[in-house]
């Protein structure tokens, strides 16, 4: 599949946390990202013990989020149009996430309703589960 995920989120270079969309339809999504030894977050969070931040881990299961709620409403990131974070339930951290760990996000739509979405969401590392929460997303405009 072949998705272009710069044409679906706004983010960009280092915050953009999907590489690419292996499975989506209208109501779930698989995406993956490989965490580069490199990242900057690596140099601070720990200097002898690297280990990635869980507020990025959320994170990047949120723009998972993004990209399926840009393939379900047919259209692209832009000042009129993108998926905002609102609110993180349910949230449990199971495995550390570690330079060079590839994670694999699956997320499913729970429900829609005035504007906010709700989705079932769960980071894999190795086929482990890494974290789970649900994420709740509305599609605003930039310039509310």
């Amino acid at each position: 599949m072949d998705y272009d995920v710069k044409k679906l989120l706004p983010h960009r270079e280092p915050f953009l946390f999907i590489d690419e969309v292996l499975e989506v339809d209208e109501k779930s999504i698989v995406a993956k990202w490989f965490v580069s030894p490199d990242a900057d977050f690596f140099k601070g969070h720990f200097p002898d013990f690297p280990i990635m931040p869980g507020v990025l881990v959320l994170e990047a299961m949120a723009q998972s989020t993004g990209v399926l709620g840009s393939h379900i409403m047919k259209q692209t990131a832009n000042k009129n149009s993108v998926y905002l974070l609102c609110g993180i339930e349910k949230t449990r951290f199971r495995k550390k996430v570690l330079p060079g760990d590839t994670l694999i996000f699956k997320s499913s739509v729970i429900s829609s309703k005035r504007g906010i979405w709700k989705f079932k969401c769960a980071a894999y590392s190795e086929e482990e589960l890494v974290c789970s929460a649900e994420i709740l997303c509305a599609d605003r405009s930039l310039n509310e």
